[in-house]
Parts: structure tokens; C-alpha cells; sequence
């Protein structure tokens, strides 16, 4: 009866731990990264009889935490994933409805400016039209500035939640290697009595570290756990926590890098910072914020450039030639600011270098590192977009000297460069934040040509001359004013050219100074019939003037045409007309794309990553909801299959609790019977 009563009340404490435990399963049914548990029952050891082994009763050998462990890291990866594309995605949208709006854009600013430059070219000397002219200039550099801007604020948002994001993870490497020395220093772990509660805390610790970084997690002694980064440089080991950090980066410092701190050493592991959300903010800084900031610094410097040069060679309403339209894209403060010196650079860091642009139109959107090696003389230029060495050599001595690339020359000014030494070279990423109108009054808006021509009264031949086409009013290689220009409000000097017989029967011209009748070139060959140029295009030629003039048809001997100032040609309109058709011009790529186009391909860039980022966040969710279902599936807590087991044990228990009544019943009618 003992025997009876003893047994009966094992099976009442063992499926009151089952009821426990069936109850705590179903009390956390929505805990984040709970486990459900299980009880295994286990017969105890029978009493021998000589007829056989009677029973004793149930106890409970285990309270199972049922986990696969290759279910959780397939959460852990999905979630890696779906951080990064999550974080990757609502960057790109917020750039794309920026750079894609008709308010935010850059387009309509651009359309409207070349629109008030077709309508001054309808009548040039309205100061209304060339007040709008002025006004719709001055909207497309705010467009410009304030655009950049955004690209600043969302750098500058970046960088914050990269910070946040940092102070978590470091949260959670602390959190996870308490619960390492926690879960090794349980009661019964030797016994193999798993702390349940502790294994999902840290299992849930690790998924949200991988929701913010892609991890490695591999299992050591004492059911801890080891936790690296995907190199393998360790974050958590046993009790002991590594720490990220920020900093500002020795290459560019309005960027930040990540560094990892452990054991009083701190290392650069940027280019280990992949997946999670940091991953994906690193990936957006990476691949759209700054080629972004690089191509609308492009099209910033091509704007500005084939404006200036245009308005440069026009005349405006006072008779004087017109100056910048837009700030000068080479001056030396814009020049140097392309230039970044690495932090790191050994001392005393006297290198000076500078960044000229050379044509706006061969100009790609894009930075590059310079690398100095051996005595500090040989360099090594590489793309940072493909890591491959577009230049190299080795600097003359002494070191002045230029680099030559398409679009631009870096211009090596002096000093002296180490082993080692870096410089990031960035020749169009502040255009948009530098770019600003340098005209301030209608009167100064060169809206005619500085030269015209002239038949003679007495030409009899068939010989017409047009209006001219200005090249440029300086000097290419110095930059200083061509000697024709050198005195305001003329042309010196001004030009005649006479048309003669060459005695062998050919016509031939001579060019003469109108204003003294002096020789000042002869015998310059004329094919009658065709369009003859007269004068070189090559600045490089002793003759090269500037301009262009032709003449078609049939010249007679003794004709002549004069070449002089536009003085008071306040209603030509050939400049502006240039100037208007700028704005379908194709100015970049080597001549294959305008502005509008240009910038086009900027939207339409970042529209298309915007747009797979957001298939690849579909696809990292969908995945994450499979694998945590398919986690879920085993570990989840299922209300319906714990409410059958409550039942299920609650009549075990009842059960348990009659074979003790009936033990009972039995111990009192054997004392009744000794009554």
C-alpha cells in the first residue's frame, strides 16, 4: 500500500510539472524568441520480486527546450538580410523622391532657365526678359545648392543612425557574453540541465545583433557561445565582449568608418561590415549617396563651363565683352578643394596637389585614390568605384608636374610625398554645393556678338560673308585675353580682306588692319564655288584670332569685306541664341548627352536601384517569414496542441490522485480489520 501510494503520488508530482510547464508554454505563446518546452517522463527503477519487478512510479528526467539550431541560424541569416535591404531600401526611396520630383528636382529648374533664353533671344535689349534670364539662373543654383544639401542632411542621417546602430550592437555583444557567464555557471549544466530561459534570451539577443550585422556564431565549451564577424575578427568570446566604434574616416573625413576595440587594440573594420542594418547604410553611402553627389557635381561643372565659355565671347548691352556667367569652375580654391589628404599620411604632409578641369564634356562622375610608393616618387592612380589603376608613373624631379586624365589634369604643385601616402581625389563632388551666378545686372548679360562684317560699296562679285562665329576671346594655353580683344569696346585691330588676282590666275585674299591700311597677311588661297574659312581654328596657330568667318560664292578681284567691333549692336541676338541652345546641346559624355539627359540618367540611376532594392526587400522578408515560420513550426507554441496536453496531464493528475485514494481506502480497511 506504501508501494501504492508512493506511486501515485509521483504521477502527481511529475504531471503537476508537466501542468507547469504546459501552462508557462502557453503564458508565453507571444514572447519574442521563446522556445516552447517539453517534459520527458521516465519510469523509475521497479522493486525485484521473486515475481518480477513491480513498478515504483514516473519522474521527470528532462524539461526539453525544443530548438533546431539550424532553423535559428537560418533566422539569424535571414534577418541579416532583410536589415540590410530594409535599411538600403529607405535611404534609396528617400533619394530617389528627392532627385524625381517636379518640386525637388533639378529638371524643371533646367528647362525653365533655357526657356528665358529663348524668349530674350525674341528681343535682346528688354531688361524684363533679361531680369528673368537673371531670376530663373539664380532658381537653377538654388536648385543646385539645395539638392546638395539634401545629399548633405542625408549624409549626415547616415552617420547618426550608423552611430545608434553602433551603441546597439554594442548593447547586445554586452548583453550576450553576460548570458554566456550566466548560462556556464547554471545549476546542473554538468548533469546536462540546460538553463532554457537563458538559451532564449541569448538566441534572441544574437538575431537582433544580426538584424544589425552579418555574424558568425559557433558554439565553445560550457554551452557558450562565440560570435565573429564575417572574417572572422571576434566580437564575443566566453564572457568577454569586443566593442564597435565610429570615427571620422582618414580618407574622407566627412565619412565615418567602423572600428572594433578588444583587449585595448582598435582596428579599422569597415570593409567587414556587411549585412544588417549597418551593412546596408554602408552600402547606400557606398554605391548611390556619392556617385550621386559625384554626378550632379558633373553636371554642375559642364553647366557652368560651356555657360561661361559662351557668355565669355558675347557682348553684353554696354558694349563690353561678357565675363563668368556662373563661378569659375578652376578657380584655385575650387581646384584644391578636389583634393583630400589621407589622415594617416606620414608628416610633415607638405605635398601640395590641385585638381583642373580640362573638358567638362570627357569628365566622368567619379573619385579616385592617389597612392605614393617606393621614395615616395612613384604613384599609382586608382578608380574607387572599380578598384583598378587608371595612371601611374613616377614623378620628375623636381616633383611639379600634372597627371593627365580624361576631363582633367592633377596638378602636382610642390612639396614632398612618403611611402604611403594617399590622396582622394573628388574632381566634380563639391560642384553643386560651389556652383552660384556670378552675374548681377541685365546690362551685363552678353546677349550679341562681338564681331560683325561688312561688304564692300564697290564688290561686283557673287562673294557673301556671314556674321562670324567667336571661338574664344582668350588665349587656351595662358588664358589671357587674345591680342584682338585686348582693348575694350574693339577689335584690334579691325580687319579688312581684300580679294586679288595672283597673276597665275587664282584668287587669292589679303588680310589688312582697316584702321591703318597695313599688310598684315597676303596670299591666302581662295577655292571659288565652295564655303571658304578664312582665318585657323588651331589656338596653337600664330594666325588664330579667335573667330570665324566664311565666305561662299564667286568673289571678284578687287573685292573686299571688313571685319570689325560690334559697336552698338544692341539688338543682335547671336550670342543669346547660342547660349539657348545650350540647353539641348550635348554637352557631356564626349558630346552624347545634355544637360537634361544627363540628369535624367541620375534619376533614372538611382530610380532602378531603388526600385531592385525594394525586390530584394521582398524577397529578404518573404525569406525571414519562411525560415522563422519554419522555426516557429518547431519551437513555436501552438495554443491548441498545449491546450490537448493541459487536458491530457490534468487527468493523469486525477488519475494519480485516485490511485491514491484508493491507497488510502485500502491502508484504512486493513486498520479496521485489526479492530
Amino acid at each position: 500500500m506504501a508501494g501504492l501510494l508512493g506511486i501515485g503520488l509521483t504521477g502527481i508530482l511529475s504531471h503537476q510539472s508537466a501542468l507547469n510547464t504546459t501552462g508557462n508554454n502557453i503564458t508565453n505563446a507571444n514572447t519574442p524568441g521563446y522556445s516552447r518546452q517539453e517534459v520527458q517522463f521516465e519510469t523509475q527503477t521497479g522493486q525485484r520480486t521473486g515475481a518480477g519487478s513491480i513498478g515504483s512510479g514516473v519522474s521527470i528526467s528532462n524539461i526539453r527546450r525544443l530548438a533546431d539550431e539550424y532553423l535559428v541560424q537560418q533566422v539569424r541569416e535571414d534577418s541579416t538580410l532583410s536589415g540590410e535591404q530594409e535599411a538600403l531600401n529607405s535611404e534609396l526611396t528617400r533619394l530617389d523622391n528627392l532627385l524625381g520630383g517636379e518640386s525637388t528636382g533639378l529638371s524643371n529648374a533646367l528647362n525653365n532657365f533655357f526657356a528665358s533664353l529663348q524668349n530674350a533671344a525674341e528681343d535682346p535689349t528688354s531688361l524684363p526678359q533679361r531680369q528673368l534670364v537673371l531670376s530663373e539662373a539664380q532658381q537653377v543654383v538654388n536648385r543646385f545648392q539645395a539638392i546638395n544639401q539634401e545629399f548633405v542632411q542625408q549624409r549626415e542621417s547616415v552617420k547618426t543612425q550608423m552611430q545608434q546602430g553602433v551603441k546597439d550592437a554594442n548593447t547586445l555583444l554586452k548583453s550576450i557574453a553576460q548570458l554566456n557567464l550566466a548560462i556556464s555557471e547554471s545549476p546542473g549544466l554538468a548533469q546536462g540541465q540546460i538553463p532554457n530561459e537563458l538559451m532564449d534570451k541569448r538566441d534572441e539577443k544574437l538575431r537582433q545583433l544580426s538584424e544589425l550585422v552579418g555574424i558568425k556564431v559557433s558554439e565553445s565549451e560550457g554551452s557558450q557561445v562565440n560570435v565573429s564577424l564575417s572574417n572572422g575578427l571576434s566580437l564575443v568570446v566566453g564572457s568577454n565582449a569586443a566593442q564597435f566604434g565610429t570615427q571620422e574616416s582618414e580618407e574622407d573625413p566627412t565619412r565615418l568608418s567602423f572600428t572594433l576595440s578588444n583587449g585595448g587594440r582598435t582596428v579599422n573594420v569597415d570593409q567587414q561590415i556587411n549585412g544588417g542594418t549597418l551593412g546596408g547604410l554602408r552600402r547606400f553611402d557606398n554605391e548611390a549617396l556619392k556617385p550621386a553627389f559625384d554626378e550632379l557635381g558633373r553636371i554642375a561643372i559642364a553647366l557652368s563651363d560651356t555657360m561661361n565659355h559662351q557668355h565669355e565671347i558675347g557682348m553684353d548691352l554696354e558694349g563690353d565683352l561678357g565675363g563668368l556667367f556662373f563661378t569659375d569652375i578652376n578657380s584655385q580654391e575650387a581646384q584644391r578643394s578636389r583634393v583630400v589628404a589621407n589622415g594617416s599620411n606620414q608628416q610633415p604632409q607638405t605635398g601640395q596637389l590641385a585638381v583642373e578641369i580640362t573638358d567638362s564634356s570627357a569628365l566622368a562622375a567619379g573619385s579616385y585614390s592617389l597612392q605614393f610608393s617606393g621614395d615616395g616618387r612613384s604613384f599609382e592612380l586608382i578608380d574607387k568605384a572599380t578598384g583598378e589603376t587608371v595612371n601611374q608613373g613616377r614623378l620628375p624631379d623636381p616633383v611639379q608636374s600634372e597627371i593627365s586624365m580624361p576631363g582633367f589634369n592633377i596638378r602636382i604643385e610642390g612639396g614632398a610625398f612618403n611611402a604611403g601616402d594617399k590622396y582622394l581625389i573628388q574632381p566634380s563632388r563639391n560642384a553643386a554645393e560651389s556652383i552660384g551666378l556670378v552675374v548681377n545686372r541685365e546690362e551685363d548679360l552678353a546677349f550679341a556678338s562681338p564681331i560683325r562684317a561688312s561688304a564692300g560699296d564697290q564688290n561686283i562679285g557673287t562673294g557673301e560673308i556671314d556674321q562670324g562665329v567667336m571661338l574664344n576671346v582668350r588665349n587656351p594655353f595662358t588664358n589671357s585675353l587674345l591680342p584682338e580683344f585686348s582693348q575694350q569696346g574693339q577689335l584690334s585691330p579691325p580687319l579688312e580682306v581684300r580679294f586679288r588676282d595672283d597673276g597665275a590666275g587664282n584668287l587669292v585674299f589679303d588680310l589688312y588692319d582697316d584702321s591703318t591700311n597695313t599688310l598684315l597677311q597676303a596670299g591666302n588661297t581662295f577655292t571659288p564655288g565652295l564655303t571658304n574659312k578664312l582665318f585657323p581654328e588651331d589656338p596653337s596657330d600664330p594666325n588664330y584670332r579667335g573667330f570665324q568667318f566664311q565666305v561662299k560664292g564667286d568673289p571678284a578681284p578687287g573685292d573686299s569685306f571688313v571685319i570689325e567691333y560690334n559697336s552698338n549692336g544692341v539688338s543682335d541676338n547671336r550670342n543669346v541664341e547660342r547660349l539657348a541652345a545650350l540647353g539641348t546641346a550635348n554637352s557631356l559624355n564626349n558630346g552624347s548627352q545634355s544637360f537634361a539627359e544627363g540628369y535624367a540618367g541620375l534619376v533614372e540611376d538611382i530610380g532602378v536601384k531603388t526600385r531592385q532594392s525594394q525586390l530584394d526587400l521582398d524577397a529578404g522578408q518573404t525569406l525571414l517569414e519562411q525560415s522563422t515560420a519554419q522555426r516557429e513550426s518547431v519551437s513555436g507554441v501552438n495554443l491548441d496542441e498545449e491546450a490537448g496536453k493541459l487536458i491530457q496531464y490534468q487527468a493523469a493528475y486525477n488519475a494519480s490522485a485516485q490511485v491514491m485514494s484508493v491507497a488510502q481506502d485500502l491502508f484504512n480497511t486493513l486498520l479496521q480489520s485489526f479492530r
